[in-house]
């Protein structure tokens, strides 16, 4: 008989661990399910602030370990989300691996929710891209740990009108900024991408006046916007060298790259969607040395949020849209921060979001420090110590 042995020193189990452990991520679960075609991860990065609350992306990724890159990027910028946005929330995120137009179905998604309901609350759920409404609704089946379901059953319905408004009066707070006032009459946007957030996005903009280039891979919905807003569209590769006033990526992340920024002669960006920095660090300097004001994707967008956190207290509509439009003035403290410390505006949204992690993390600290010296001090007087 030959003995087999496991070692946890194999480089891809090693690789694996780094990518967890390199953003200090509390968990992630793997979950399969063959019978139904479930393949999911879920990485709660952060729960300083409250239980990990975010999306479920379902998505064609090409490799399991893309799948992981994105959802670990994800979760964490989920945490910085709640910690900016001023709720108390963690940060989390979920990805099902699998085609949303072909592979969706009743027994997948109620198979995902008792992977949900297996986590006690430490993760809370929501639709995000490739996942709707009635799937949430699927996965509520199965387990009390979700939001985003329709307004029928007690949820919010759809965030993405919550989330447009967000990103819209963020795009006010920075043009505030460079043309010295917040007016978007006669300015010009380039949208890219025209799910249910941008095409909310581009009624709000063309509403106040403002000259709209719009892109999309799917005709139906450039076609379907056509219908009650004017707008020119252009090719997807060719949005990037619009001449606008501001950028708007409110589609898949990583668009603002070292081939894309030298295109640009935008002065603006901002979007909806997430991780729009392919590098962090060195694309955000990279527009900072260019003089184009970016708003971090996490505090411009930061609706959504909002919108299903509400559902947790009982949703209230008009206090949801309130919120959101506060995002205005999260932005502004951003870029003030950002000028007074010669820093991009990513880094300076990033030290408002550690400074309240920290300050609540040590308030919890104490507390927690207290309970347990209280509980070793009554052991001690147990057995006469």
């Amino acid at each position: 008989m030959v003995e087999v042995r496991y070692s946890p020193q194999t480089e891809t189990e090693l690789h694996l661990f780094n990518l967890i452990e390199a953003q200090e991520h509390e968990q992630v679960v793997f979950c399969s399910a063959p019978e139904v075609g479930l393949r999911a991860i879920i990485a709660i990065h952060n729960t300083t602030l409250g239980p990990a609350l975010g999306g479920t992306r379902m998505w064609t990724y090409a490799s399991d370990l893309d799948a992981l890159k994105d959802v670990l990027r994800l979760s964490r910028a989920m945490t910085y989300k709640a910690a900016v946005a001023g709720l108390n929330l963690g940060g989390g995120k979920a990805v099902i691996i699998g085609n949303p137009k072909t592979d969706k179905s009743e027994a997948l998604f109620r198979a995902y929710g008792r992977f949900i309901e297996g986590l006690a609350g430490r993760y809370i759920t929501a639709e995000d891209v490739g996942t709707s409404v009635q799937d949430m609704e699927y996965v509520r089946m199965e387990t009390k740990y979700v939001t985003g379901i329709s307004r029928a059953l007690g949820g919010s319905g759809d965030p993405s009108p919550v989330t447009a408004l967000g990103v819209y009066m963020g795009m006010k707070a920075c043009v505030k900024e460079v043309f010295g006032t917040d007016s978007l009459a006669g300015r010009s946007v380039a949208v890219q991408g025209l799910g249910h957030v941008g095409m909310h996005l581009c009624r709000h903009l063309a509403k106040e006046g403002a000259r709209l280039y719009v892109t999309d891979l799917y005709e139906e919905r450039i076609q379907e916007l056509l219908k009650d807003v004017k707008a020119e569209v252009v090719a997807p590769e060719a949005i990037y060298d619009v001449p606008a006033d501001i950028f708007s990526p409110c589609a898949l992340g990583g668009v603002i790259n070292s081939e894309t920024i030298p295109r640009f002669r935008f002065k603006i960006i901002a979007g909806a969607a997430n991780n729009q920095l392919a590098d962090e660090d060195l694309h955000g300097r990279m527009l900072m040395e260019r003089r184009i004001l970016y708003a971090p994707d996490y505090v411009i967008n930061a609706g959504g949020l909002i919108n299903v956190a509400n559902e947790l207290e009982g949703y209230n509509r008009e206090r949801a849209l309130e919120q959101a439009r506060g995002i205005y003035d999260i932005v502004r403290q951003v870029i003030e921060l950002a000028k007074q410390e010669r820093i991009a505006t990513h880094e300076a949204a990033n030290r408002l979001a550690e400074e309240r992690l920290r300050r609540v993390g040590a308030i919890k600290h104490i507390y927690t420090g207290q309970s347990e010296f209280s509980g070793r001090l009554g052991q001690l007087r147990r057995y006469g110590r």
